[in-house]
């Protein structure tokens, strides 16, 4: 038996003034995004913008259903809107904001599993790591350079060709 250890490097800004200029705006686009979200339920809002490598900005939001299974995360929103949209166009980097109705997110929100899987295919498809830059309302803005920091035991292509 031998252990193995897994290791991810994240970078974290003490707030959206420390980001480069064209993070900080789209950044800005995502808590744009976030207060369009419907989330009449959980009250917890979500709003990811995205660039892509063709310079267009692509914006999702969480929209939620009273079957809960039915929503859909902003994460998500965006990245199919994106692939509907700019098939094949490579997404340079992703801003997430989250917020609540209910009470001050001030700790960054990472992607939920179902949207780091996603994120993670469209990055496997495209051969292109995905800047990924989330934050709560206000505060710390956490960076990985690519999902796989986020997911580093991956399910993928190769997973179902080895099969």
């Amino acid at each position: 038996m031998k252990k193995l250890e897994i290791k991810s490097t994240l970078t974290v800004f003490d707030t959206l003034d420390e980001l480069p200029t064209e993070v900080a705006s789209l950044m800005k686009k995502a808590v744009q995004a976030r207060k369009n979200a419907y989330a009449p339920y959980s009250k917890f809002r979500v709003g990811a913008a995205l660039e892509l490598e063709n310079g267009a900005i692509v914006v999702g939001n969480n929209q939620e259903n009273a079957v809960y299974p039915s929503g859909l995360c902003a994460e998500r929103v965006a990245i199919f809107q994106a692939g509907a949209i700019y098939p094949n166009i490579p997404i340079k980097r992703m801003a997430i904001s989250a917020s609540s109705d209910t009470f001050n997110v001030v700790t960054p929100i990472p992607p939920c599993g179902a949207c780091r899987q996603s994120m993670y295919e469209y990055e496997e498809n495209l051969k292109q790591p995905i800047e990924l830059y989330f934050m709560g309302e206000t505060g710390k803005v956490v960076k990985a350079d690519s999902v796989q920091e986020l997911l580093p035991l991956t399910f993928g292509k190769a997973t179902l060709n080895n099969i």
